[in-house]
C-alpha cells in the first residue's frame, strides 16, 4: 500500500460545512485535549482508541472530516479507516486545533 489518500479542507470549507451540515467532524486527540476544549459540532474518537466501526457511516451529501491538533494524528486515523474498509473516509482538516483557535474560532468544552 502506498500511504493512505488525503484530502485537506481549509478552514473556510469546515465552517461552511460544519454550519449546512455536510461535513461530520471527527476529532481524534485525546481526552485531555478533548476536554481542554473543541471545535463545536465535532464528534470523539481517540487516536489511541481508534475505532473506523465508530465512524459516521457514509451517507450522500455528507463527508466525514477527521482532525486533530496539527494534522499528523489525522493522516494516521485516515489510513486506519481506509484499512479497515472506509473508502470514504479521505479528508482531514490539516490545521487542525491549531488553526482553529488561530484564526479564532470558538471552542466548546
Amino acid at each position: 500500500m502506498s500511504g493512505p489518500i488525503v484530502e485537506d479542507v481549509s478552514l473556510d470549507d469546515l465552517k461552511r460545512g460544519l454550519a449546512d451540515g455536510s461535513i461530520l467532524l471527527v476529532d481524534v486527540r485525546e481526552a485531555v485535549e478533548w476536554d481542554a476544549g473543541h471545535i463545536p459540532g465535532a464528534l470523539f474518537n481517540p487516536l489511541s482508541a481508534f475505532d473506523p466501526a465508530a465512524l459516521p457511516p457514509a451517507s450522500p451529501g455528507k463527508r466525514v472530516v477527521l482532525h486533530c491538533r496539527s494534522g499528523r494524528r489525522s493522516i494516521t486515523a485516515l489510513e486506519l479507516a481506509q484499512e479497515a474498509g472506509r473508502a470514504d473516509v479521505t479528508t482531514h482538516f490539516s490545521g487542525g486545533m491549531l488553526a482553529w483557535v488561530g484564526a479564532g474560532e470558538p471552542v466548546a468544552s
